[in-house]
């Protein structure tokens, strides 16, 4: 996914601190459930305050675990973490900074939604240690927005859009392509919107039909027209047009930064730093080994009482590590680097990776340049695919 923007600065812009991890917090709560999402939450928010205790004490017996890394990333994400109070997010960023070595200016990201990002919420929160709001417009049309079962309407995601520029430099928001019926031109609308307000980095996801959602039930019973492909790639398209014109980076498959605006959070993860997954079924990752909590919030908060983080764990092989690292670099800007691979990996894992690339070059859908793998524009929106082609499957 290579452009113009200059891979030097990029990289001195993200890996300013190579040996830093990050924390990723799971708030399993919602308001209600959104008809696409198959994420883990719970909408009763009657246990809140001991999930909060139950999430400040793994915080509490996992500080060993990163081997003394700073933290230079705090996500708040979920479910709705925007349903928090400000105590209890402070709650838990105390209990962080008690037990880990911080950086001075860390980015210390909250996913919220429109409804709960009153005036008065958006200016305690720019009064916190929070500096970075993602929030969950996913569309400016009610049509869109009802389809999905969204808590919040046309006119929240606007207000609280302009309410939040005045407070907060930093701030991402989610767009939704490829939902039933959504016409190019209401799409192009989406984007000119989200353009108006001036805010530094977009997320772009297309709409997908995960098993035992409501969404998946609807189009069985033919309530709601199936996801066009067709229709996903043109917005697609139209999404990398824009936003490039707009002077964004696109940085990674479905993230949008201006210079100096990227996600610190998710850009650690595609570079493979080491993170910590806190909250029921947070995952965690330190290079060599993956890590899962349960997906239970009761069962959660009992093991916790009792002193005992419920989590499994994984050791990854050199082919894990391998298909994990093509995986994430084909879908940002830095590529995959041919050298990392012999180093990390041996000359048997480069020579797959060419071979089986070449027939992806012939297509144009990748190229190699200065020693590193890359998507072309016409690959972009099949790196996944792309990817898993260069996959290995049981070479040790």
């Amino acid at each position: 996914m290579h452009s113009n923007y200059d891979h030097i600065a990029f990289q001195k812009e993200i890996k300013a601190d190579p040996s830093s991890a990050g924390i990723y917090i799971h708030i399993p709560f919602c308001k209600q459930a959104c008809h696409y999402c198959d994420f883990h939450f719970s909408t009763s928010l009657g246990k809140k305050e001991i999930m909060i205790a139950a999430i400040c004490r793994e915080i509490e017996l996992r500080k060993n675990e990163l081997n003394q890394q700073p933290i230079a990333t705090i996500y708040f994400g979920g479910g709705t973490p925007s349903v928090l109070s400000q105590l209890e997010i402070d709650q838990i960023l105390d209990t962080v900074y008690k037990h880990y070595t911080v950086l001075d200016t860390p980015e210390i990201t909250l996913e919220a939604n429109p409804d709960d990002l009153s005036l008065k919420t958006i200016k305690t929160l720019a009064a916190s240690k929070i500096n970075r709001l993602s929030i969950g417009i996913q569309s400016f049309f009610e049509e869109d927005l009802k389809l999905m079962n969204r808590a919040h309407n046309a006119i929240e995601a606007k207000t609280c859009i302009e309410q939040a520029t005045q407070y907060f430099d930093n701030i991402s928001i989610d767009l939704i392509y490829g939902i039933p019926e959504m016409s190019d031109a209401r799409w192009i609308k989406n984007l000119e919107t989200a353009l108006s307000f001036d805010i530094p980095h977009i997320s772009s996801y297309a709409l997908t039909v995960e098993p035992k959602t409501a969404l998946e039930k609807f189009i069985a019973k033919g309530i709601v027209p199936p996801i066009n492909d067709e229709a996903a790639q043109r917005h697609f398209e139209i999404l990398v047009a824009m936003l490039n014109d707009a002077g964004f980076v696109h940085y990674e498959l479905s993230n949008f930064g201006k210079p100096a605006y990227f996600s610190q959070n998710n850009t650690a993860y595609w570079l493979g730093k080491s993170y910590l997954g806190i909250g029921p079924s947070a995952h965690s990752y330190n290079g060599k080994e993956r890590s899962w909590n349960i997906s239970n919030n009761p069962k959660y908060i009992k093991a916790l009482q009792q002193n005992e983080v419920p989590k499994e764990m994984e050791v990854l092989t050199t082919t894990d590590r391998y298909n994990e690292y093509v995986m994430t670099g084909l879908r940002t800007i830095w590529g995959v680097s041919i050298s990392k691979i012999t180093n990390d990996f041996g000359d048997s894992y480069a020579k797959h990776l060419l071979l089986q690339a070449q027939k992806h070059i012939e297509e144009d859908l990748l190229q190699i340049k200065g020693a590193y793998l890359f998507v072309t524009p016409k690959g972009k929106f099949l790196s996944d695919g792309i990817a898993s082609d260069l996959f290995l499957v049981n070479l040790k």
